[in-house]
């Protein structure tokens, strides 16, 4: 560890592993209600169940990427955090926020917290992944304006880097397009409008900024890799995301009201969408192909390069399956949608959380080279546990959600199953869903094991070992 600030990173990375643990349970108490409607509903019906997971997807990526920044930007800026004391209290401020909130969704219905919080004079309650109460989204404004300002203080206050401005810009996006979730007209299609600001401006816009530059960071750090040439390859993909991400929210705009010719815009800009990702494949394996040393940290890289192939596969590839207007038609809402997003939010951005946190967190504890071989290996099992039971999840997803158009919308009226008909029919898919969850679910229990094991074992402080670049 460089700087003694960078220590502010740890209970954000702590926190943010300890929600991530809780979206899972919550992801597979809403995947038994799938397919056994009575499981736990008088405690924790599926409705608040699902704010509850989606929620904390949300909150512990944030406590990731604020973890991330406050570890990489000393770093990167070669001086002390702006504030170490304001990252503390933020982060105090925003897991009290974040614990009160979700009490609420399971102690509280949704109508009675709506008024306890005062949703009256403010409305913005109601809309789904921004259901928080207006009181908690104003203090997520405050913690996100105090995050920006100490990152932007300690970037002014030292070296200027391109991975410092595309994270802080990116930063400064995540504030701002934030601020739309208080905009709640009456009127529903304008509603819909501008509430894709903030969902995709987020997930398809700023935070591939983040993703890009953390994961740069990282390549530098366990590759040795010329900077300039990251530079490079990082203004050209953050480019082409930007631009193919800005304009391609309009394959939100197709069937809620906007113009025609969105439909347009959004096909062709959508379409555009996995190249950015697939620069990042080609990005990570040829930055590791021509590294400069063995970095004893193995399984970090691991992430790092299993985060470029799962961003890839999730945002682009399955992103683009029923991105077009005239197949998005029949797909619109089914679980093909589901599908895109549990392997796009996984491989994206919770991926490159774990990845920042695998390279980080040895260091925090006083492991400047990675952890033990045997921690190591059963990292790497975790990893491989995840990945292929997110697959799985989302294969499941898929095919579930290509029957369910077979049955539910191809079929002339007359002939075509309800919602309900069709959902009985797809269950099979349904339950395997849940089976792959449950080995995802011991895949992180592995990752969170991984930072005890072989604790007492020595590290090595030996220099990584120098390798022939090599051309991938």
């Amino acid at each position: 560890m460089k700087f003694e600030s960078q220590m502010v990173a740890k209970p954000y990375f702590i926190f943010a592993l300890t929600l991530f643990t809780g979206q899972i349970l919550f992801g597979l108490i809403l995947g038994l209600q799938y397919v056994s409607g009575d499981f736990l509903t008088t405690y924790i019906p599926f409705n608040v169940a699902r704010m509850v997971h989606t929620n904390l997807l949300l909150v512990w990526l944030l406590f990731g990427f604020m973890g991330a920044s406050y570890y990489l930007v000393p770093e990167e800026s070669d001086t002390e955090l702006y504030s170490p004391w304001l990252a503390r209290v933020t982060f105090w401020v925003f897991a009290a926020a974040g614990v009160a909130t979700v009490l609420g969704y399971l102690l509280v219905p949704y109508a009675k917290l709506a008024e306890l919080t005062y949703n009256h004079l403010l409305p913005t309650m109601g809309r789904e992944f921004l259901e928080q109460p207006t009181i908690t989204k104003i203090g997520i404004v405050l913690v996100c304006l105090s995050y920006v300002f100490n990152i932007g203080m300690t970037i002014l206050k030292g070296r200027k880097t391109v991975i410092n401005m595309v994270l802080i810009t990116g930063l400064i996006g995540l504030a701002v397009f934030f601020l739309f979730s208080f905009y709640n007209p009456e009127n529903l299609v304008l509603d819909k409008y501008f509430w894709w600001w903030v969902v995709h401006l987020w997930v398809e816009g700023v935070w591939e900024l983040i993703l890009g530059a953390i994961l740069a960071f990282v390549l530098i750090k366990v590759t040795g890799v010329d900077r300039e040439v990251v530079e490079k390859w990082l203004y050209v993909i953050i480019a082409l995301a930007l631009i193919s991400g800005l304009i391609g929210m309009g394959h939100h705009y197709f069937w809620i009201g906007p113009g025609e010719y969105w439909l347009w815009l959004g096909s062709i800009f959508s379409a555009l969408e996995p190249v950015p990702f697939f620069m990042m494949v080609m990005f990570a394996f040829k930055m590791v192909g021509e590294r400069r040393f063995e970095h004893q940290n193995q399984v970090a890289i691991k992430w790092a390069l299993g985060t470029s192939v799962m961003a890839f596969l999730g945002a682009g590839v399955w992103g683009f399956i029923h991105t077009l207007a005239p197949v998005n038609y029949y797909t619109h809402g089914s679980q093909i949608t589901a599908a895109h997003g549990h392997l796009a939010f996984f491989g994206a951005y919770a991926m490159i959380v774990l990845t920042i946190i695998s390279y980080a967190m040895p260091i925090l504890r006083g492991r400047p080279h990675g952890n033990s071989l045997s921690a190591q290996r059963l990292e790497s099992f975790a990893f491989w546990m995840m990945c292929v039971s997110m697959i799985g999840i989302t294969l499941a997803l898929t095919v579930a959600g290509a029957w369910q158009v077979a049955l539910q919308r191809l079929p002339e009226a007359g002939e075509a199953l309800n919602f309900m008909a069709t959902q009985d029919k797809i269950a099979p898919m349904f339950w395997l869903r849940e089976a792959f969850g449950l080995i995802f679910f011991l895949g992180l229990v592995a990752y969170l094991s991984s930072f005890f094991v072989g604790s007492k074992e020595a590290v090595t402080l030996e220099q990584p070992q120098l390798a022939k670049p090599t051309a991938v």
